[in-house]
């Protein structure tokens, strides 16, 4: 095993981890082992111990959530794997899925031994149709091996996974929307509490997961949870992948100890820099909804906690970068655009407020601004939508668009009163 998380093993050992033969070379299923001669509250207090946070982007930790299941509930226990990966910018799930498939079954079965549940599902996101495939192929084969099946985890011992596949809604990445989604109903949140660890799938205690937490559990449980939590620091431990896009030369997904990389030595070391003479204007580190950042926030550490003090999150760790050639207004209204789209309209403040976002900085960008008039209406609005819905979704629309009027204030003034200027066309990145 290598010596970081191994999320991204099939790195290490070339593009051949789709197989279960290959896997198990590579050091495959020894974290399933070690679990199984645990009881599972051991395996519980393991993943506490390691301090593994969930990496969908709340950051709750992921052991403190498992240990909120009731014992001998007198239901059906179950295991839901969040691989509906929509948040613009952020594409490492997908990337696992492809390449290192049973690292992912394998920490689903982990998850499930420890929490009681002989069935888990894998809510696929609607788009990821290779990956599907990827995932039913690899499901087969660890059935056929034992691995899944009614022996799975021992002599008598049942577990299986199920893959489900959504129909393309972002907003089924929130956890109870995918829980409806799943149980065959429109994709909507609901109301908390209850909260799907009492009342989840088909009203029954549930642990919800995305696809990079559940595939940390395998080097957590094969290494020891104290050689994951001896990674990074005391809040903010082990590895964390990021995925950066935008104006840079080399964009992909990179893993990194939490609190060890700055964000500049993301962007420039790892993701290529910028094309020659631009700079860095704006960055949103965890995904489109979180608040931008600005290149004065280039050296901040790569923390839940370090984020949080220059005023934004790590969120999913989806990391866009714009150079000095970008339009935030107009990248303003692409994002207003989307969360409008995504919106569920289930929610008012949701359902009118992303519109009414969207058409500001819309006639704003194509020069049909109202000037001061525009700035201050947008100003009104977000105390109006953030905070008054079921789900994130709002939150999520407002905060990026608030924090980029706060930085850039001057342009958004100006471009309310002249309207966007066209953007700089991107030049062709060298090669290699």
């Amino acid at each position: 095993m290598p010596e970081l998380n191994a999320v991204y093993r099939h790195r290490e050992f070339g593009d051949h981890l789709t197989t279960l033969a290959a896997y198990e070379r590579a050091g495959g299923y020894l974290g399933l082992k070690e679990t199984l001669e645990m009881p599972p509250d051991d395996a519980l207090y393991a993943f506490h111990r390691s301090g593994l946070r969930g990496r969908g982007g709340a950051g709750f930790p992921m052991g403190r959530k498992a240990s909120f299941l009731p014992k001998d509930a007198g239901k059906p226990t179950y295991v839901v794997c969040n691989a509906d990966e929509s948040e613009p910018g952020t594409f490492k799930d997908r990337e696992i899925i492809e390449h290192n498939p049973f690292q992912l079954i394998e920490g689903i079965t982990i998850a499930s031994y420890a929490v009681g549940c002989e069935r888990a599902y894998i809510y696929i996101r609607g788009e990821y149709e290779s990956q599907a495939r990827v995932l039913d192929d690899a499901i087969a084969e660890a059935r056929s091996a034992g691995r899944l099946g009614p022996d799975a985890l021992g002599p008598g011992r049942p577990f299986d996974i199920t893959v489900y596949r959504g129909a393309g809604a972002y907003i089924c990445g929130e956890e109870t929307a995918l829980l409806e989604s799943l149980e065959g109903k429109r994709g909507q949140p609901r109301l908390k509490p209850p909260f799907p660890a009492v009342a989840g799938l088909y009203g029954c205690p549930t642990l919800i997961n995305n696809v990079e937490t559940l595939a940390s559990l395998p080097p957590i449980m094969h290494r020891g949870p104290d050689w994951y939590a001896a990674m990074g620091n005391e809040k903010s431990p082990g590895t964390k992948v990021f995925s950066v896009s935008g104006h840079v030369l080399s964009p992909g997904n990179f893993e990194i100890v939490l609190g060890e990389t700055t964000l500049r030595e993301l962007i420039y070391d790892m993701a290529g820099g910028l094309r020659p003479g631009r700079e860095v204007k704006a960055v949103w580190p965890g995904g489109s909804s979180v608040p931008v950042i600005g290149a004065d926030s280039l050296d901040v550490i790569l923390d839940y906690e370090a984020l949080n003090e220059v005023g934004t999150f790590l969120g999913s760790g989806g990391c866009i970068v714009m150079d000095d050639s970008g339009c935030i207004v107009r990248a303003s209204w692409r994002l207003a655009q989307f969360y409008r789209h995504e919106s569920c309209g289930k929610c008012t403040p949701c359902r009118e407020g992303t519109g009414w976002l969207a058409n500001i900085l819309g006639r704003m960008v194509r020069g049909e601004g109202r000037g001061d008039e525009d700035i201050r209406l947008l100003e009104s609005l977000f105390g109006r939508i953030e905070g008054r819905s079921l789900c994130p979704l709002a939150d999520g629309a407002v905060m990026p668009i608030q924090s980029a009027l706060e930085l850039f204030r001057d342009e958004f003034e100006r471009v309310a009163r002249e309207g966007s200027p066209r953007p700089v066309p991107m030049t062709e990145a060298p090669v290699g």
